[in-house]
């Protein structure tokens, strides 16, 4: 599992990757085979250490000693990003990650977190982080992994995701602004869109939209671009 990870993140040689929760270093042994330079963000300063005991005697890794969440992952430029993201915080590391738009990034996650990621409209898991990492990135799933594979083995279902900016840019003009009417269009999930916009948009004459009277899980990314680009031209 760790080898396909790297290899997923690294498929050719990488000048620099960034790897996010390395804990105790077991993939990054495995990326500092596949690339010139590894930096490894680490929270916990007991992990920290200890990476830097196992990795003594090799000048090719950095490990920054910091919450990820705090850290502008944009400072190392344009370069691939994994890891065996902490399950707590792994859709914030993701829309952060999503924001920054890697070349590549495999991430090790959740497999309930997986699924939200490459859910279809109308489906149980889509929802705003669905919406909000598409709008940047395509998601693929690449293998699941069972709590066997893991020691100990948590309780949950994991899953291998690959994220890649988007083949076909999203037409909307100002991406943030777009994720932030996304996310008001979900803001309450059993609301339409008629009454979830009308708290910061108004009704107007939109009642008479054919989306109107859907809720937001119903819409696809381009159905979302698409109502977007109206609101924008009002």
């Amino acid at each position: 599992m760790l080898e396909r990870i790297a290899r997923a993140a690294c498929p050719q040689r990488e000048p620099l990757i960034v790897e996010i929760g390395p804990g105790r270093g077991a993939l990054t042994a495995r990326l500092l085979e596949r690339a010139d330079r590894v930096v490894a963000i680490e929270l916990d300063s007991y992990l920290a250490n200890h990476l830097r005991s196992k990795f003594a005697s090799e000048p090719r890794l950095e490990i920054v000693e910091q919450d990820v969440l705090a850290t502008d992952l944009a400072q190392w430029g344009d370069v691939p990003m994994a890891g065996n993201l902490p399950y707590y915080i792994s859709s914030a590391i993701i829309e952060r990650v999503a924001r920054v738009a890697p070349p590549r990034a495999v991430f090790l996650i959740q497999n309930e977190v997986a699924e939200r990621l490459v859910a279809q409209p109308g489906t149980r898991a889509y929802g705003f982080l669905t919406v909000e990492v598409a709008a940047r990135m395509d998601a693929r799933l690449l293998l699941r992994v069972k709590p066997t594979a893991f020691h100990p083995p948590p309780k949950v279902d994991s899953a291998v995701v690959l994220l890649e900016p988007r083949r076909e840019p999203l037409n909307v003009g100002d991406i943030d602004d777009f994720v932030k009417f996304a996310g008001q269009c979900f803001r309450h999930k059993r609301k339409t869109l008629r009454n979830n916009l009308a708290e910061s948009y108004g009704r107007e004459s939109r009642d008479s939209w054919p989306e109107a009277g859907l809720r937001a899980e119903q819409l696809s990314l381009s159905q979302f671009a698409a109502l977007y680009s109206r609101f924008t031209e009002r």
